[in-house]
């Protein structure tokens, strides 16, 4: 059984405040982007001593995967309600790790939804999401391919309409892995300046004067080289740039496709996409 867990994009970023358990109340829209993983989930046939047979590989990945963790968590979290048989997980990265495009999220997402359909537990998407949110806290999300406005830890989802629809998006990752425990270790939380769903009514062109992220001041401060790109993204014509989530990729939007890119950023990771 394949899946292609899809990334996402962070179009604005709020961090609210911090809570009592250690997260954040954040204010955010996710958004779907088709850059994609490999997932293949299947049953052991043969005898097994172990229950999950795990393998990760990819593209700078380093040697401990952040991916297997939750993966493996989706399978244990099922496993210990629903006695799953020995299964088989391979996991293909193309989704770049610490970029802030929730990969793993949208992985353990997609295991979850992989072993539900292959050992037909008939989980309702309630039932689904319940467990999501214990996996991580924007997991939710990857159960819809929709915008969604995100509150709370990430995890309470509302539907808002937003559409990109024949602007192109570059996603332009530096060599640079920007934890999420370090991002937020930088942050000073603060009520959002602007109600996000709002701001996003406006055009495309007027987002940079209402919509930001909390991240970039501090992370900007301390890898100049991922303002620099968000710099060079306005250069040649975007009409908005951001940095996705916590982590170091920058996106661009633009209204036409561009040439030659690849060049422009050389040692960086490069993805494009028509919306």
């Amino acid at each position: 059984m394949i899946f292609f867990p899809h990334a996402k994009i962070n179009i604005g970023l709020a961090i609210i405040e911090k809570r009592r358990d250690g997260f954040h109340n954040i204010e955010t829209v996710f958004f779907p982007v088709s850059l994609c993983d490999t997932l293949i989930v299947e049953t052991v046939e043969e005898k097994s001593s172990q229950k999950l047979d795990f393998f990760c590989d990819g593209n700078d990945l380093p040697e401990s995967c952040l991916y297997e963790n939750l993966c493996c968590k989706a399978y244990q979290l099922l496993d210990a309600d629903y006695h799953l048989p020995s299964t088989r997980i391979r996991l293909h990265k193309a989704i770049p790790i610490g970029a802030g495009l929730g990969g793993g999220s949208s992985d353990a997402t997609y295991t979850l939804l992989a072993l539900n359909d292959l050992y037909q537990l008939q989980m309702s998407d309630e039932k689904l999401t319940h467990y999501s949110r214990q996996v991580g806290s924007d997991c939710a999300f990857f159960l819809q391919k929709q915008p969604a406005f995100a509150t709370s830890k990430g995890d309470a989802l509302e539907s808002v309409i937003l559409s990109l629809s024949g602007y192109h998006i570059i996603l332009i990752k530096p060599p640079v892995f920007v934890s999420t425990a370090y991002a937020y270790s930088l942050i000073t939380p603060k009520k959002a300046q602007h109600y996000l769903p709002e701001s996003l009514q406006a055009s495309v062109s007027e987002w940079r004067y209402s919509v930001f992220n909390d991240f970039e001041e501090p992370l900007f401060s301390k890898f100049s080289e991922i303002a620099v790109i968000k710099e060079k993204l306005y250069g040649i014509g975007a009409v908005y740039a951001s940095m996705s989530g916590s982590g170091s990729c920058v996106y661009g939007i633009f209204k036409e496709s561009q040439k030659n890119i690849v060049d422009l950023f050389p040692g960086c990771f490069v993805w494009m996409q028509e919306l």
